[in-house]
């Protein structure tokens, strides 16, 4: 028969917890200036842009959105067949948030995401 003996270090994973949280807030940031960035938000007054907000309202519960809040915001976005200009956004594009969702950015968050818990654990994660 053995036996084991398990103590948990409840600090150390309360630390882990809520690093968790501010990785994923931070991650989203992360994503937001990814986004301006690569310069695929269409740009006319630059409203749109400065309207990308993160929304860590329920971060706790493991949800954090990014939200471009303008009345135009929605049309602009789900429809690409739009002639963007391209003359401030070299990139503007319709649907802009695909590449970091299924397309050629799809690993950065979760790359980010790993990396930021790591920083924030600070040795209790190698």
């Amino acid at each position: 028969m053995v036996r084991a003996r398990v103590t948990m270090n409840r600090s150390a994973l309360r630390q882990l917890s809520a690093t968790q949280i501010r990785a994923l807030v931070l991650t989203a940031e992360a994503v937001k200036t990814d986004v301006m960035a690569a310069g695929v938000v269409p740009k006319q007054t630059g409203e749109l842009e400065r309207s990308g907000h993160v929304d860590d309202s329920r971060a706790s519960k493991g949800l954090v959105k990014l939200v471009y809040d303008t009345p135009y915001a929605r049309r602009l976005y789900w429809h690409p067949e739009f002639d963007f200009r391209q003359d401030k956004n070299r990139e503007a594009q319709g649907e802009w948030l695909d590449p970091w969702i299924d397309g050629d950015r799809e690993s950065f968050a979760p790359k980010t995401f790993r990396e930021l818990y790591r920083r924030l654990n600070r040795g209790l994660i190698r």
